[in-house]
């Protein structure tokens, strides 16, 4: 039945089969990953991508980082040998049909099946070993008898008869198991490190990928930018040409009707309606008009070179700065540090109470009901859960309680209670939280408080979790970090991060400075090496 419950556990919701090469989204999700691929090709055109389990949204195609203990895991659920089951050792006692063998026993050079290896004898002389082995293989060709230990001198197996009396005397050996059992160690680390290679080639080519994609996006708008800025200078020189063009025509008229009033009319008259009129103004207005003209060019006429290098400057530095923080994450990954979570609030979670901002990262207490449709992932009371959950790893978050003095932080359980007591985060076993209230500090599992002597002195608290391990750890971070306290368990879920709030309201905050993260860490490697700081019932230990 575990094994069943198991089973299920490592089936892809996609193709609702054990995972076949699983991946990882960040919402903390596997599938397959021809069926996660398949899943994003079909979304490519509607302008943004989405998680098939939880609907989390990115807003870029999410890179697939595959899930290696996963698939370890996943492999050994996996129908094994099935040409084995069908051609391979039959029972060598089953006479009357073919039965296959499940082991075979070196001593008695037979194969045997689930009934006869029952009544097999357990003498230790009587060596099983895996029915696809070749028996004579097992065995000395000279002596015919099993091949117990390895000659290092020659680099052979060889029998207890070859060691005593034959060629091997006085040689060094091993015992075979021994030696076996290296070799598989030899195997195992073969393994972890051909798979961390692995994991590598991945990183890089979806580094670079991702990086192409942001070079290119970099240069379209680049080009964009110059060409819309070549547009306006030619648009600004088309106008002031089109200008002159209607004076010239206007110059022109204008010397055509002195020409004829020379001809036609005595001098007197001429002169008499050059001063009515505005043939003395050319000069003064042709003054104007270039003045204009020479502004209206230094306003559009120039190429801005300055404003087109600024915006590919600052694409690259951002480039470089996020490749920088990817290399941080990665480097914290493989070193075993904590990661930062970047935790978005689940508004499908949060209490009608409740008013989730645009970002995902604020929860306040709204005088109005939010008018929110009851479902079951929603909570009764102000609480809300983020969108991601943890299954392994070491990660951190940390929130900006200054807007509150009633609140609770900390983690649970998806299958946390959503209505009565029990679903307030740390009124049941599903959930560890910090809490304020009444101006007195605590925390929490299961009902059962453990307060603090005095105040915290930060309005920022840190949330630390390493699942493998079963820990939960709270950090406030004023100057020297205090660690406050530290719950051990043996998580049987993933885990979410839990919001509760009473009044105002909290949010949660951005990635810490490097010094902050790196007091932090040095308080958690004190507290790792200190056992009774994680004892949750050791409240003098919190401080």
């Amino acid at each position: 039945m575990a094994s069943a419950d198991v089973s299920q556990e490592l089936e892809c919701s996609v193709c609702l089969t054990i995972y076949t090469d699983p991946v990882i989204l960040r919402c903390g999700h596997n599938f397959c990953r021809v069926c996660i691929d398949h899943v994003l090709d079909t979304q490519g055109g509607s302008g943004g991508y989405s998680c098939p389990e939880c609907r989390h949204r990115f807003m870029e195609r999410p890179t697939l980082q595959r899930n290696i203990a996963l698939r370890n895991i996943a492999e050994r659920f996996q129908p094994t040998h099935p040409d084995q089951e069908k051609e391979g050792l039959q029972c060598t006692y089953c006479v009357d049909s073919a039965v296959p063998a499940v082991m075979s026993c070196l001593l008695c050079d037979a194969s045997l099946c689930d009934n006869h290896l029952r009544v097999h004898s357990k003498a230790p002389e009587h060596i099983l070993c895996d029915p696809n082995t070749s028996l004579e293989n097992r065995k000395c060709s000279v002596h015919k008898k099993i091949l117990e230990y390895y000659c290092t001198e020659d680099a052979v197996c060889i029998c207890v008869s070859c060691r005593l009396n034959g060629e091997h005397r006085g040689h060094q050996v091993e015992m075979l198991d021994e030696t076996e059992n290296r070799f598989q160690s030899l195997e195992e680390r073969r393994r972890r490190a051909q798979e961390k290679v692995e994991v590598e080639i991945e990183r890089v080519t979806a580094l670079f990928r991702d990086l192409g994609k942001k070079l290119e996006d970099l240069e379209k708008r680049v080009l964009s930018d110059l060409i819309r800025h070549a547009d306006q200078v030619s648009q600004s020189y088309n106008d002031v040409i089109q200008q002159l063009e209607i004076k010239k025509v206007e110059l022109s008229k204008k010397m055509s009707h002195i020409e004829e009033m020379y001809v036609t009319t005595d001098p007197l008259t001429v002169l008499q309606e050059s001063v009515t009129g505005d043939f003395w103004d050319i000069e003064e207005g042709e003054n104007e008009d270039k003045d204009r003209h020479d502004k209206q060019l230094h306003d559009g006429g120039d190429l801005d070179v300055a404003g087109i290098s600024h915006t590919l400057h600052t694409g690259l530095s951002d480039i470089i700065s996020e490749i920088k923080h990817t290399q941080c994450q990665a480097v914290q990954q493989t070193s075993g540090l904590p990661v930062y979570a970047d935790i978005l609030l689940d508004v499908n979670t949060a209490a009608n109470d409740l008013h989730i901002s645009n970002n995902g990262k604020t929860v306040s207490v709204s005088h109005e009901s939010q008018n929110l449709p009851e479902t079951p992932e929603r909570f009764q009371y102000n609480q809300v859960l983020s969108s991601q959950s943890f299954s392994s790893g070491r990660h951190y978050w940390e929130v900006d309680v200054g807007g509150s003095e009633w609140w609770r932080v900390g983690m649970c359980y998806p299958s946390i209670a959503r209505r009565g007591q029990k679903s307030v985060i740390g009124y049941s076993n599903k959930s560890w939280c910090l809490y304020r209230g009444y101006n007195q500090y605590s925390v929490i599992h299961d009902n059962k408080k453990i307060y603090f002597p005095d105040k915290i002195c930060s309005n920022r608290v840190r949330i630390c979790l390493d699942y493998e391990v079963g820990r939960i750890s709270f950090y406030a971070l004023c100057d020297p970090i205090r660690h406050l306290h530290t719950f051990t368990a043996a998580f049987t879920e993933p885990l979410h991060a839990g919001l509760w709030v009473w009044v105002g309201c909290i949010e949660i905050s951005g990635e810490e400075s490097a010094d902050v993260s790196r007091a932090v860490e040095s308080v958690q490697k004190s507290s790792d090496s200190d056992p009774s700081v994680h004892d949750p019932s050791d409240s003098d230990s919190s401080f």
